[in-house]
């Protein structure tokens, strides 16, 4: 394990937190279950109401399993689990995984990464037993990867664990009662911490993009910590890089830009720095700049370069939930997984349409950030330079930094602190929006604020709350994109 601080706070400001917002109205707005916090039209009982019409039908279609800290997979009766895919795997027809850790780091760049983490199906031809299955791969145990662990340490061993970062897309097919990775296959494919990817919306070319290796600042090798994903309706997986900032090594006078993103002197212990010079943050200070973004894969084509998508802001990447608004335009959900950072919203200028072109749908619209209020309501703030505040005279140059600099801009418009927003869900027939909020284990603490009712650390497994409680009753067949600064923030 690499000693990634899951307790990181980069966010300096004072602002109410969520948690402090919710206690102050709990008397109003709960009724014992903090999944009931309503953030707009919502009333407060509509969610008793709800679980009321639902006569008390089971929600879920088969027997529960006790809770349980064994370290051990469980499972219902009736149901049975197989491994598919593992670290070391090849994805198609390619070297074995050897058990003693030898395996190079060029074999490594054909086989399955470490730690999975995200993933999704893609169907072939309709197929609900052949498909594509994308899976992210977060980050590397060196001490497993490697046969002497790192008791030594050279530039091989960076780049295989540089390879065992990344995505792979593998194909599946599921014969009688199994599945089975097709070897060989067309689809399959490794993507990792140095493959070649475009840079692409407002921010490519910028500025702050360049680097002595790509002066035009068009051209990223890699990505990393790919953590959850998303999918878009027209077939592309979304991998989304979260804590990037453990691989660059800052003096230890880090800047101020470097310390709003978690990057210091410390690192998580991944030493690629000592080898691999571009994540040595003091010298090429806008490496960093090129990760934290969603990274665009198209599995069914093999060839195709994977597109870092710059308009969806640079933050931790937990994910970024796709759904489609009424109007057809594109609404992408993320959370900024870390203490105290926010939730996002990107909704795109123009429609999705079937058959039309999608090549620059994700990199034309709006991000924005939320704030919620102590009247239960809240605001979607667009992330739009020329306004609120992010003007060339307040040292915001264009909407390439807007976005480069994402967490920053979201400061200055005051949104609102979150206890790590992670995965986010969009009602299919609602519109809700649901977002889990992992916990905040520093609370309590001399540094921030203490406990209370919405963010106890008893109650991280409940801290759940619906954001997109719909302004009609009749439901909406899509999402209303809310593209005002002014509509409520569950307006989604």
């Amino acid at each position: 394990m690499k000693s990634h601080d899951d307790s990181l706070i980069s966010n300096p400001l004072a602002t109410p937190s969520f948690g402090e917002i919710v206690d102050r109205r709990r008397r109003s707005l709960l009724t014992g279950v903090i999944a009931g916090v309503m953030l707009g039209a919502m009333p407060p009982g509509a969610l008793a109401a709800r679980m009321a019409r639902r006569g008390g039908a089971p929600v879920i279609g088969f027997k529960e399993i006790a809770a349980s800290a064994a370290d051990e997979l469980r499972l219902p009766d009736g149901y049975a689990a197989q491994v598919v895919f593992a670290w070391g795997d090849p994805v198609g027809d390619g070297p074995a995984f050897k058990a003693d850790a030898s395996n190079t780091a060029a074999e490594q760049a054909l086989q399955g990464g470490m730690h999975h983490d995200g993933m999704h199906y893609f169907p072939l031809a309709g197929s609900s037993t052949h498909g594509l299955l994308c899976v992210n791969h977060e980050y590397t145990d060196d001490g497993l990867l490697h046969p002497d662990g790192m008791r030594s340490w050279n530039a091989g061993k960076v780049a295989k664990a540089q390879a065992a970062h990344g995505v792979s897309v593998i194909e599946i097919r599921r014969e009688e009662e199994s599945w089975r990775v097709v070897r060989p296959s067309a689809y399959a494919r490794r993507i990792t911490a140095a493959t070649p990817m475009v840079v692409a919306g407002p921010a490519a070319g910028a500025k702050g993009m360049r680097t002595a290796a790509d002066p035009l600042g068009r051209l990223v090798l890699g990505t990393l910590n790919n953590c959850a994903m998303g999918v878009t309706p027209w077939g592309t997986y979304l991998t989304c890089e979260e804590n990037f900032n453990g691989y660059f090594k800052a003096t230890k006078e880090a800047t101020a830009e470097q310390k709003r993103y978690g990057i210091s002197a410390r690192t998580a212990g991944y030493r690629w720095h000592e080898h691999d010079e571009r994540f040595d943050a003091e010298r090429h200070p806008n490496e960093a700049n090129r990760f934290g973004w969603v990274v665009e894969i198209d599995p069914m084509r093999p060839d195709a370069m994977p597109i870092k998508r710059t308009a969806l802001g640079r933050i931790k990447h937990e994910g970024a939930f796709v759904t489609l608004a009424r109007d057809q335009r594109v609404v992408v959900y993320m959370g900024d997984d870390e203490r105290f950072e926010y939730i996002y919203k990107f909704v795109s200028s123009r429609p999705y349409v079937k058959g039309q072109s999608t090549a620059n749908l994700l990199d034309e619209g709006t991000l924005h950030v939320a704030r919620f209020d102590e009247d239960g309501r809240g605001r979607w703030l667009a992330l739009t330079h020329g306004q609120s505040g992010l003007t060339a005279a307040n040292g915001i140059a264009d909407q390439a930094e807007v976005l480069i600099k994402t967490r920053q801009a979201a400061d200055a418009l005051k949104a609102t602190r979150m206890d790590r927003p992670e995965w986010i869900a969009v009602h299919p027939q609602t519109g809700e929006v649901y977002c889990a909020l992992t916990n905040n284990a520093k609370r309590g603490s001399s540094e921030v604020p203490g406990l209370n009712a919405a963010n106890s650390v008893r109650q991280t497994f409940s801290d759940t709350f619906c954001a997109g409680a719909r302004a009609a009753a009749t439901p909406p067949p899509k999402h209303s994109p809310g593209m005002s600064s002014s509509n409520a923030a569950t307006r989604s």
